[in-house]
């Protein structure tokens, strides 16, 4: 059976090792990919995708809403999630809104194709990492606190310390590389998250958890 894969990661490098990877096993064929969280929904449907590996951290439409639109209109997409963090939370979220996988971006590779398999099959999969953090939770073995900032995405985070170091969002855009549209997605994305609704207020926050200095 041939899977028509979708690949969404604002990561160009990234989608080209994983649209290598995947272009190896002729039983595979990428037929649509993108790093905008506005664009999957749309292309999901105009390629006839089976499966999506969709990243959390998307500008645009984050991981999340993404993957539940997905469920709600595309029933029969399954999406895999990636990312760079193994959060018990992060995992749970991207269940709860209707992903079938979840691979955590150090572990792509070997762990994508078994999750891929393992949708195929209408089955569920968590890579390794995943797994672990979530038995940890469980069973009541995270003892240490939980670092500031662990509900953002490293990109998000990013953006974070150069709004509080007083950047406009057209020059957090030239520093990272972005459109100043990801640029102002990601601010809204760190107010909602954060319940802020200023940029003095990410500001602040910003400082008093350490993510940058006082300045």
């Amino acid at each position: 059976m041939n899977l028509r894969i979708l690949l969404a990661d604002d990561h160009q490098m990234f989608r080209e090792a994983l649209r290598g990877l995947l272009e190896r096993n002729p039983e595979f064929t990428v037929v649509a990919e993108t790093g905008d969280g506005l664009e999957v929904l749309a292309l999901a449907r105009t390629s006839a995708s089976d499966i999506v590996c969709l990243d959390i951290d998307m500008p645009g439409l984050d991981g999340v809403e993404i993957t539940r639109q997905m469920a709600r209109e595309l029933p029969l997409v399954k999406v895999i999630a990636l990312s760079t963090f193994s959060d018990r939370e992060y995992v749970l979220a991207m269940l709860s809104a209707g992903a079938r996988a979840y691979v955590t971006k150090t572990a792509a590779g070997g762990e994508l194709l078994r999750a891929i398999d393992a949708v195929s099959r209408n089955r569920s999969y968590l890579c390794p990492d995943a797994t672990d953090a979530m038995r940890a939770s469980v069973a009541g073995q995270h003892g240490e606190k939980k670092p500031a900032g662990g509900k953002l995405g490293a990109r998000e985070l990013q953006v974070l310390q150069l709004v509080a170091m007083g950047l406009t969002s057209a020059k957090i855009g030239e520093q990272l590389d972005i459109a100043l549209s990801t640029v102002e997605a990601h601010r809204r994305n760190l107010m909602r998250k954060l319940d802020l609704d200023s940029v003095v207020a990410l500001t602040h926050y910003a400082i008093r958890n350490g993510l940058v200095e006082n300045l």
